[in-house]
């Protein structure tokens, strides 16, 4: 086993070299190498950085949906929702930020890459349920953070505050039941504490 960390700039080169064309991109980010991907060859990249002797990732560690709606103070231009993923390879103590745009910012669809690693799972679910993407191939879509009758998908950049239903026990009907948001949403401004004195404090 190689327990040296391979530095950044090598690992890029050696990425770079094994993707060609698959990739659009390979850069470093703050000392992370991260492959941007077209979604077409999304799986093909995949199963390269999985199965390549000069990158054996064999973990997913993580997968989570971004909305890059507001991305940049609202100056980004490009595609709205994307996977990113962080791949770690435990045989070359190495590790790389996989993303990749949906095509379609009002449906955004994606390939799912739970036959790679079967730890995309809970991921891609959670990706579906908070943004709203869509995983093809995934053999259980289903929510896994909100409820069954949760409507719409909370960490959209145009997703209100207060939700869109709130649910409460009618004693009347003896159930739980969903209705609209009573609450009025209201901007929180912290106290400013300006006295010398406040809180006994010196």
């Amino acid at each position: 086993m190689n327990n040296e960390l391979i530095r950044p700039a090598v690992l890029r080169a050696s990425i770079e070299a094994e993707l060609g064309d698959l990739a659009k991109a390979v850069t470093l980010s703050f000392d992370q190498v991260v492959v941007d991907v077209a979604p077409a060859n999304y799986l093909a990249v995949m199963l390269r950085l999985r199965d390549a002797q000069s990158c054996r990732f064999e973990i997913l560690v993580d997968l989570c949906g971004v909305d890059f709606s507001e991305h940049g103070n609202g100056v980004w231009e490009g595609a709205r929702f994307a996977a990113v993923s962080q791949l770690l390879s435990i045989s070359l103590n190495q590790r790389v930020r996989v993303r990749v745009f949906a095509g379609d910012d009002d449906f955004p669809v994606l390939p799912s890459v739970t036959s790679i690693w079967r730890s995309a799972n809970w991921y891609e679910r959670e990706a579906f349920d908070l943004y709203g993407i869509i995983f093809e191939g995934h053999d259980d879509l289903r929510r896994i953070l909100t409820d069954y009758g949760f409507i719409g998908h909370p960490f959209r950049k145009d997703f209100p505050l207060s939700g869109h239903v709130e649910m409460r026990y009618d004693e009347e009907q003896k159930r739980v039941i969903y209705q609209p948001v009573t609450i009025e949403p209201r901007e929180i401004t912290p106290r400013i504490i300006r006295e010398d004195q406040y809180g006994g404090l010196h």
